[in-house]
């Protein structure tokens, strides 16, 4: 899992307000894993992200995820940005996320990624001190807990590679 804390000083924000942004993949019983991307924004522009994404056809996480009109774009192997709205809304990482090989596997197989949009706070108090497994299971225990009270939104999202040959799509 790859994970990502920034800090934003946009005008109207409240000051800096963290966006923690990750990557995992995530097996499943039957056919091959998925390429996860966890979205956790900050009180200030919270409500904004989450209008966004209902818009774009994210719902409450129970069941499956439906297909949104949500698109992640990577450049090469760098999350560059969430975007939302059918394109009118853009939602970018201050800093490089980077994408695996899993994760960019996962995704093509699946040829979508699905999106986690989580409530500030959602993320544990010293998460990035733990070690990679008691880190992931910390994480699984926080969102499990975040779906449990209905405040997660999911949904899937196509992804995009943007490469020095053109656009691409991570489709299998």
């Amino acid at each position: 899992m790859a994970d990502e804390t920034d800090k934003t000083d946009g005008a109207g924000d409240g000051g800096s307000v963290p966006m923690v942004w990750a990557l995992a993949v995530r097996a499943v019983a039957v056919g091959p894993p998925f390429a996860e991307l966890i979205v956790e924004i900050g009180p200030g522009l919270f409500d904004a992200f989450v209008d966004h994404a209902v818009d774009s056809g994210f719902v409450l996480a129970a069941g499956e995820p439906p297909a949104t009109t949500a698109v992640v774009e990577l450049e090469g192997n760098v999350l560059t940005r969430l975007v939302l709205v059918g394109g009118r809304q853009a939602w970018e990482p201050a800093s490089a996320v980077v994408a695996s090989p899993g994760w960019q596997s996962a995704a093509a197989g699946r040829g979508v990624v699905v999106v986690l949009v989580v409530p500030p706070g959602t993320w544990p108090p010293g998460l990035m001190d733990l070690d990679p497994v008691a880190g992931a299971e910390a994480l699984t225990r926080s969102l499990e807990s975040a779906r449990a009270s209905g405040a997660v939104l999911h949904g899937t999202a196509g992804a995009v590679l943007h490469g020095t040959s053109g656009d691409e799509g991570l489709d299998p």
